[in-house]
């Protein structure tokens, strides 16, 4: 028997189905349809975020054990909403404990898929590099709302701040990313001099 997830669930590929048991949808089996759906994404926002794949990795397993321990309240309204502002919290938390920012070097940025054209590789990494020179802040907010495409207010909930500071630093970091990505060398990465 096929079950239908809730519409906020991104769309199962057809070959799966739910496990029913005793007639209750299995929630172990609609969790792990969920993290295969979203996981791309929520991979992309933890990588944005941290500008490091293996924090990044670490960063989404995080989140994902949160919502899992959650899924009952949560699978019903948006599990990827909920994700993403785990994903973000985290990220601040790790901060907060006093840590330093610790980026990718710009050669050991993760591959692209086979299927992307060098000039999308390009851009993709032209971007990488630009929205890792923002400082932490600015870097959250930039990939919240224009990345992600999240409203002002929406972004202002997940990060915890007022929605003037949203549009405050969403105003600096573009302009910010401007300079960078006119820059003809490309962005320098943290913590190296250009002389």
């Amino acid at each position: 028997m096929r079950v239908d997830l809730p519409e906020q669930l991104p769309p199962r590929p057809p070959e799966e189905s739910v496990v029913m048991t005793a007639g209750r949808v299995d929630a172990d089996a609609e969790f792990s349809a969920f993290v295969r759906a979203a996981s791309p994404e929520l991979g992309r926002v933890a990588w944005y975020l941290c500008g490091d794949p293996v924090r990044a990795e670490d960063l989404l397993q995080h989140a994902l054990l949160r919502t899992y321990l959650a899924w009952a309240r949560v699978r019903n309204d948006d599990p990827v909403a909920y994700t993403r502002r785990i994903l973000s919290n985290a990220r601040i938390d790790g901060w907060r404990k006093g840590r330093r920012e610790a980026l990718t070097a710009p050669l050991a940025m993760p591959e692209p898929s086979a299927d992307d054209g060098a000039a999308a590789r390009a851009e993709r990494d032209l971007l990488g590099r630009a929205l890792r020179a923002l400082p932490p802040q600015q870097r959250r907010v930039v990939v919240l709302r224009h990345v992600l495409d999240l409203s002002e207010a929406d972004t202002a909930a997940e990060l915890g701040v007022s929605v003037g500071t949203v549009k405050s630093t969403a105003s600096r970091g573009l302009a910010r990313l401007r300079e960078l990505l006119a820059e003809p060398s490309g962005p320098t990465p943290p913590g190296r001099s250009t002389r």
